[in-house]
């Protein structure tokens, strides 16, 4: 892995977040993977006998995590926009159906059609945004394999 990709998948966290960050502010229908994201480091804390701080710190130790986590994830689309796409609409798809298995909430993210929809979206644009940027980064017009 190279820089580019790294910066293009860095790219694509930022994407997702402002968005994300965004239109919730303004939809009520909005995904609200803050809050998953809130209850994970709450679990975490719980889980290590840390204390627990405010709900301020909670949500940028989640924005925090969110960030790095996807940035490395969206590392792995390079210049293919398929497979940013493709792991774009993967994260979507585990960004409905993971949360309530793992104790962290269905409603956030899975309340309704237009919340599931626009969770993938969100996504899959994170996805398309470091692709771009990778292949801006490394000057290529065709994509990989």
């Amino acid at each position: 892995m190279n820089a580019a990709n790294i910066f293009g998948g860095l790219a694509g966290a930022i994407a997702l977040t402002t968005v994300h960050e965004t239109v919730r502010q303004f939809l009520p229908q909005a995904p609200r993977v803050d809050l998953v994201g809130v209850r994970a480091v709450r679990e975490l804390l719980n889980k290590t006998n840390l204390p627990i701080p405010g709900l301020s710190t909670q949500r940028q130790l989640a924005l925090g995590g969110d960030l790095v986590s996807n940035a490395t994830y969206y590392s792995m689309a390079g210049t293919s926009y398929t497979r940013g796409i493709l792991l774009g609409i993967a994260a979507g798809v585990g960004g409905v159906l993971l949360p309530g298995p793992m104790g962290l909430g269905e409603a956030p993210t899975n309340r309704s059609t237009t919340t599931q929809l626009l969770t993938v979206g969100y996504y899959t644009l994170g996805g398309l945004v470091a692709t771009a940027v990778t292949r801006a980064l490394r000057n290529e017009d065709e994509d990989e394999d």
